[in-house]
């Protein structure tokens, strides 16, 4: 069974610094591209960072590009996401995805969510 399974996520302050995890399983890890996205209250879902399969490539959503760092571990099956700068407008359930940038995703995780406010 395919699982993936999102922590880290939690209120903190504007400038605050969070890091996500995602840790996966039931599939090989290792050769799959991944993904963030995330939902805000009332919007749709919104890609904001991908990785290779291998880790040498990254990509990001204009809106996080220079804030947020996406890597992954592939010995420990992890996907991480570091937020670093965090803005009000960054409230929202984060997700990781299984796939390539544009979709369409095989899974996606239960989310974690991301509170910004002072």
């Amino acid at each position: 069974e395919v699982q993936l399974v999102e922590s880290g996520g939690g209120l903190v302050q504007p400038g605050g610094s969070l890091r996500l995890s995602c840790a996966a399983s039931g599939f090989i890890f290792s050769i799959n591209p991944m993904n963030w996205v995330r939902q805000a209250p009332g919007k749709g879902l919104e890609w904001i960072s991908s990785i290779s399969s291998g880790g040498g490539s990254t990509d990001y959503a204009d809106s996080v590009k220079g804030r947020f760092t996406i890597s992954r571990d592939n010995a420990k099956n992890t996907l991480y996401l570091q937020l670093n700068g965090l803005k009000t407008e960054d409230t929202a359930m984060y997700y990781c995805a299984r796939g390539p940038r544009d979709g369409p995703y095989s899974s996606r995780g239960q989310g974690t969510l991301v509170t910004v406010s002072s």
